[in-house]
């Protein structure tokens, strides 16, 4: 069973998934923001790698990577990073990222690096499912590695059951169509997460974008698995004297 299997089966409820950059705030922060996740009680990490084009971000996460990528940033660092983290790190770990750089370093090369150290699984929002079907989900799997898409309240049903179909891990209900770190109207996010909930999926469900204190982690999950918190996190480490101790601060109030 792989580490995200034992969580979702160990935790039912009220699984926290913190994204940070990979490179961010400065380009040896990344373990050290890892361990702070870890210590003060995040069930995942999710960690992005810095593109310069990144779709689905919003601007406090996109200048997150731009800063890393000013850094020096690069995947081939990010793995040199992670080479050890296993020692301390054991909790799920995801990356996030977008396919250029990955098909730039290689795809399967990619697939393989990231299985060694080992991480768990990948988010790439713009793999689009027939590729995935016909191209990289069979190195994907090869490798081990969980793949998690992406639904949205405007994704047809079929469409979420076949994405669901084919994720591994968990399935990432993306909260609304905008962007990251963007206010949300929570009753129609609650409507959106009663409509997933009552569909029988396979996986269980992630809720992001949004999600930035005890009210909204709580209202995400009380139709979820869990949810994701990227935007708020980033603010409070950019402007955070110790990463520990802001780590320690900002996710205390909501999951205590």
């Amino acid at each position: 069973m792989n580490r995200l299997e034992e969580l979702f089966q160990r935790k039912k409820e009220k699984i926290l998934n913190v994204y940070c950059t990979a490179g961010f705030p400065e380009l040896d922060s990344t373990l050290t923001v890892m361990k702070a996740l870890q210590d003060n009680g995040a069930d995942i990490i999710e960690l992005g790698m810095p593109y310069s084009d990144p779709l689905a971000d919003g601007p406090v996460i996109q200048a997150s990577g731009t800063r890393a990528l000013q850094n020096g940033m690069t995947i081939e660092k990010l793995f040199a990073q992670l080479q050890d983290c296993r020692k301390e790190i054991y909790i799920p770990i995801i990356l996030m990222g977008y396919m250029n750089p990955v098909l730039q370093y290689g795809f399967e090369r990619f697939c393989q690096h990231a299985a060694a150290i080992p991480v768990d699984g990948l988010i790439l929002p713009d793999l689009p499912e027939h590729e995935f079907e016909t191209e990289y989900g069979p190195i994907i799997k090869r490798y081990g590695l969980d793949f998690i898409f992406l639904v949205t309240p405007e994704t047809s049903e079929e469409r979420i059951k076949k994405l669901d179909e084919l994720s591994t891990g968990f399935l990432y209900a993306v909260s609304s169509s905008s962007t990251t770190g963007k206010q949300q109207d929570f009753d129609a996010v609650e409507k959106y997460l009663q409509r997933l909930q009552g569909m029988n999926l396979k996986n269980p469900v992630l809720v992001g974008f949004g999600i930035k204190d005890k009210q909204s982690f709580e209202t995400a999950c009380k139709h979820a698995s869990g949810a994701i918190i990227g935007t708020a996190y980033i603010k409070n480490i950019e402007s955070a004297q110790d990463i520990k101790a802001g780590t320690k601060a900002f996710l205390q109030p909501i999951i205590g």
